[in-house]
This record gives structure tokens, C-alpha cells and sequence, in this order.
């Protein structure tokens, strides 16, 4: 298939259960399309902050963190002191990670995803699961779910971010 399809029209991820391939396809779809928008974004613009919005390193971070937590809950487990560290500084560019490492990170944790979401059998994807602290409830597939469509908001945003703070 052609890569300018975009992928919830390029056929089911491999092994992917048929419930989970639009979670699927939107995380992947995310990935690719933060690697185009960002194919030429300069390096020392990533932790700018246009307008008082979140830069595009927060972006990509937050993407990342997001991605792990929604897992860890998924997996029904708790949140780690490394996690927690990690959200405290989704936001600070100091000593970051550059743009490539940023999104290689996603793109790693999106992987995990997927290899997770094919050890998931269908008939559990009702099954309650809580996030948080407040132990706030959902399901395994609204989990998922909304990890999928975190991703795209976000890549929505950074995308609107690249193009004000490049000028465009």
C-alpha cells in the first residue's frame, strides 16, 4: 500500500483484534504524521512557545507520557515514581531530548501499544478498569481508546503549533 494512504484505509495491523484497529490506526497515523511535519521544523524552535500555547516539544512529550500512563492503567497497574517524574516535566525543554529522540520515543511507545493490543482478547474489552488516583472509572476499550484520540488531538495542535511558530 502506498504510505500517502492514510493507514485506517491501508487494511487491519496484523493481529491487531478487528475492535482495536481504529485505536491502532490512529496512533500510527499519528507517528507518521508528526515525522512530516516536523521533516524540516528547526531545532531550536521545538520548546518555543507561540502565543502562550504549548510548545512542540511539550507536544511530543506529553504524547509519549500520556501513551504510557493510558497503558499502565490499561494493564491495570499503578503509575511509578519514574511516570510521575516524567509528567512533571513533559513541559521543560532544559536539557530535552532533540526532535528526533522526542519523537523516536514516540514512536517506540506507540510499538508497545500495538504489541499490547495484540495480547488483548476482544471479549475483554468491556472490562473495568480505573484511572488515576481518584481510581475514576472506564473500560479497557475506552482506555484505549482515548489514547488513540489524545494522540490525534495532539497532533492536531502541533501542527498548528510548527505552523505559527515557523511563520507559515
Amino acid at each position: 500500500m502506498s504510505s500517502t494512504l492514510e493507514y485506517w484505509l491501508s487494511g487491519p495491523v496484523p493481529h491487531v483484534p478487528a475492535l482495536l484497529q481504529p485505536a491502532a490506526h490512529a496512533l500510527l497515523q499519528s507517528v507518521r504524521e508528526i515525522k512530516e511535519y516536523l521533516a524540516e521544523f528547526p531545532e531550536e524552535q521545538l520548546w518555543e512557545k507561540a502565543y502562550g500555547r504549548a510548545s512542540v516539544g511539550f507536544h511530543l512529550r506529553h504524547m509519549t507520557g500520556v501513551l504510557d500512563r493510558l497503558l499502565t492503567y490499561a494493564k491495570q497497574e499503578s503509575l511509578t515514581e519514574e511516570q510521575f517524574e516524567f509528567l512533571k516535566n513533559e513541559g521543560n525543554g532544559e536539557g530535552a531530548p532533540t526532535s528526533e529522540q522526542l519523537i523516536s520515543a514516540l514512536e517506540d511507545k506507540v510499538n508497545e501499544a500495538l504489541v499490547y493490543f495484540k495480547t488483548i482478547p476482544e471479549n475483554t474489552l468491556t472490562e473495568e478498569r480505573f484511572v488515576g488516583r481518584k481510581k475514576l472509572p472506564t473500560t479497557l476499550i475506552g482506555l484505549l481508546f482515548h489514547a488513540a484520540e489524545h494522540s490525534q488531538r495532539h497532533v492536531g495542535q502541533l501542527l498548528v503549533t510548527v505552523s505559527v511558530v515557523k511563520g507559515q
